[in-house]
């Protein structure tokens, strides 16, 4: 019961932090889960195919894409699941780095999944990644609401015997029916689009694979730990030469 407006100020800061220092706790106490976890599936340093991949690329990497690669990369060789978050504008070069921690999943013998909110943008990343990969010898497939039957059971049934290295899809990834052999690692690109419990779908049909979840949303550092507090945070703050 405050008697002045100074008071008033002090209680109303008072509720604010307690607000906040629950939020942070939960947080705190959800990634202590996740760290405690050890994951089924772990990935060695070095690896042939994300060399050959770097090399076929037209350009070079630029720094902040070298040191988020290099960031994921540890992550996906440590005995934890990796739980990071790629923040990076359109354009910055996100989606070559998604590509390389898919590439060192299968060269350690591993499936990767790609999970886009929408059937177009689903469909640009599986075109992108079919053109850069088969050269490679990586097969790449790609389920969305309107896959037809008999190709999706052909689909799901490469996929379950490990044939299929690199799915992406829409939701229809976290149908009960899509069942990997090995999965070692998901990304989920504009993950302000899905729920917590979508996202968790997709990393249940693994034993507790690598995730990586991107977006082009900018989002402020302090809002980031806030909400994002069980998440590493990687940031592409700048765009590759010539790109405006």
């Amino acid at each position: 019961f405050p008697e002045s407006k100074e008071e008033q100020s002090s209680a109303r800061r008072r509720f604010v932090f307690e607000e906040l220092i629950f939020l942070q706790l939960t947080l705190a106490a959800r990634r202590n889960t996740v760290v405690s976890r050890a994951k089924k599936y772990r990935c060695l340093p070095g690896g042939r195919l994300t060399g050959d991949f770097i090399d076929t690329l037209p350009y070079r990497l630029t720094p902040e894409q070298s040191k988020v690669w290099a960031e994921i990369a540890a992550d996906m060789e440590s005995p934890a699941p990796m739980q990071r978050l790629l923040q990076g504008d359109v354009g910055a070069g996100k989606t070559v780095v998604a590509m390389l921690a898919l590439i060192k999943a299968v060269e350690n013998g591993l499936q990767g999944a790609l999970m886009a909110p929408t059937e177009i943008l689903a469909e640009q990343h599986y075109l992108v990644m079919k053109r850069a990969l088969e050269p490679l010898g990586v097969a790449t497939g790609i389920l969305t609401g309107s896959t037809a039957k008999k190709e999706k059971q052909l689909l799901l049934q490469r996929l379950s015997d490990g044939d299929l290295k690199i799915l992406v899809g829409t939701h229809a990834l976290i149908q009960q029916d899509v069942d990997f052999k090995k999965l070692g690692l998901v990304v989920i690109d504009e993950q302000h689009r899905f729920g917590v419990r979508q996202r968790a779908a997709l990393q249940y049909k693994g034993g507790y694979p690598d995730t990586l979840v991107m977006t082009a949303t900018p989002i402020p550092r302090t809002l980031a730990l806030t909400l994002y507090g069980d998440l590493d945070v990687s940031v592409i703050s700048q765009l590759p030469p010539g790109r405006l």
